[in-house]
């Protein structure tokens, strides 16, 4: 990439070249401007003050060669540098199940959000840039909510990003999480193709709702264990819409135990005195063949102990 130099904040100007290819605009940006909460990010994207090509771009635009992008100068005093948490950085370096020269996985502590904005001034992308500050294009190739824990992937090289984002574009990736829900079905396999659509609310909380003006949506669901009045499912994405399992699984009437969201406020009042204290969505594994490699990669986070012991105790309760 070429970019004009100065000595003071100016507007600058980057030419793209192959190594950013396809990247979406609001990450490219978020890796020029360090430090900078991706709240403001995407308010000079909305107002326009990051151009490509002398043009108004929205935050999915995806970068290609020879496009020049237009960052405005950003004050510093606007953007919240915090000291890397020794505790979130011990936390993850503990969670790392495999890591290569390309990528690595971790199982994803819950309550810990992914990245930083919105009032929390670090996530998961930020700690391990502070930790491993050799490692300079540490992205995240996909998302979990900050409640849910389980398999992270996260690429070192841009060339591994453009893959994996390609697999996981073309249903290439597993992806399968662990949920234990309310209520039972008469049936163990249920398929939900329900579209979603995303709201944000007045006060910035985003909303999802099944609505047959939204995006395409595809669970399959299995059921695992039954217990007395709540049952272990397991949860295949076939696409991946912001909040899916949680808006599907209560759109069944079997909302996920502890969303505090989406589902029963009886039922997760109940659930906490028996010991479940967070959301019980778990990103179990991930399963995905490399290009060229052949082999079939699987990758899986075990369960934390809190919740293999609610599910201990739900089953002694149920053999009662």
């Amino acid at each position: 990439m070429s970019e004009s130099q100065s000595n003071k904040p100016a507007v600058r100007m980057i030419e793209v070249d192959e190594e950013v290819k396809d990247q979406r605009i609001d990450n490219f940006l978020i890796s020029q401007l360090k430090g900078v909460p991706r709240s403001l990010v995407y308010r000079i994207v909305r107002r326009g003050e990051v151009r490509v090509n002398k043009g108004r771009v929205k935050a999915g635009y995806r970068l290609q060669p020879g496009d020049v992008v237009r960052i405005p100068p950003v004050r510093m005093a606007e953007s919240v540098r915090s000291t890397p948490n020794k505790r979130y950085m011990d936390r993850l370096n503990q969670s790392v199940i495999f890591e290569d020269e390309r990528f690595l996985v971790l199982n994803k502590p819950s309550g810990m959000a992914v990245h930083g904005g919105s009032g929390i001034s670090q996530g998961v992308i930020e700690t391990l840039r502070a930790a491993r500050t050799e490692k300079q294009q540490l992205e995240l190739v996909h998302r979990l909510d900050r409640y849910t824990s389980g398999c992270l992937l996260v690429s070192k090289k841009r060339s591994a990003l453009r893959i994996l984002h390609e697999m996981l574009r073309v249903n290439q990736v597993q992806k399968r999480y662990l949920a234990l829900l309310g209520g039972s079905w008469s049936r163990d396999r249920i398929d939900v193709k329900e579209p979603l659509l995303k709201n944000t609310l007045k006060s910035g909380e985003r909303m999802v709702q099944v609505d047959s003006r939204g995006k395409k949506a595809h669970t399959e669901f299995r059921v695992l264990q039954r217990f007395q009045d709540s049952m272990l499912v397991q949860a295949r994405l076939m696409t991946g819409r912001t909040h899916q399992i949680r808006v599907h699984s209560a759109h069944l009437g079997t909302s996920i135990l502890g969303d505090e969201k989406y589902g029963d406020v009886l039922l997760n009042r109940e659930m906490r005195s028996r010991g479940l204290k967070r959301l019980f969505l778990h990103a179990e594994s991930l399963e995905f063949c490399w290009p060229g490699d052949g082999e079939s990669r699987y990758f899986k986070a075990p369960l934390e102990p809190q919740l293999k012991a609610l599910l201990d105790r739900l089953k002694k309760e149920s053999q009662q």
